[in-house]
């Protein structure tokens, strides 16, 4: 195995990488510092690449009612229920940089409970920590889900069908 490699299979990154995926990983390293090894992995097969890439925009970036530090707060908040520390890590420095408070990040990855966050954000996550454990117990009938502060409704949207 290489030492280098980002997983303990040894699957060789196609080379050389397509162009869309050079000017991708190009630009990862310019604005993080580094291609991230979630990416690296999957660079043994580009199809695989770019379907989890798009996967990711979808979540992470598409129009929602939810903001990107929100997201990225789910994002860790999830990580930190399933024990992996390496999204814990990656969610929690976004978490940080994107609110400006490098505590919120901290408490994201250690107990989001203890964070300052609004009536919305903590029903947000007790739901999204409930999907997480216990997901076979939530109804399809999402109605039911009711996030509000407390003079204000307020929805999350569903991601949209690709009917």
């Amino acid at each position: 195995m290489r030492e280098d490699a980002p997983t303990a299979l040894d699957l060789p990154p196609v080379d050389p990488w397509p162009e869309h995926t050079q000017a991708y990983f190009d630009l990862c390293a310019e604005t993080q510092g580094l291609v991230p090894n979630v990416l690296r992995a999957y660079a043994f097969n580009i199809e695989q690449l770019d379907a989890f890439t798009a996967m990711y925009n979808a979540l992470m970036l598409s129009e929602s009612g939810l903001s990107k530090l929100e997201r990225e707060m789910i994002a860790v908040v999830v990580s930190s229920e399933n024990r992996c520390y390496y999204c814990q890590v990656a969610h929690g420095q976004a978490v940080r940089e994107l609110s400006g408070d490098p505590e919120l990040g901290e408490r994201m990855v250690m107990n989001y409970r203890t964070a300052d966050l609004s009536a919305r954000q903590r029903r947000m996550l007790d739901f999204v920590v409930l999907l997480t454990r216990e997901s076979a117990s939530v109804s399809e009938d999402l109605s039911l889900i009711h996030i509000s502060e407390p003079t204000r409704p307020v929805g999350i949207s569903r991601m949209p069908s690709s009917a």
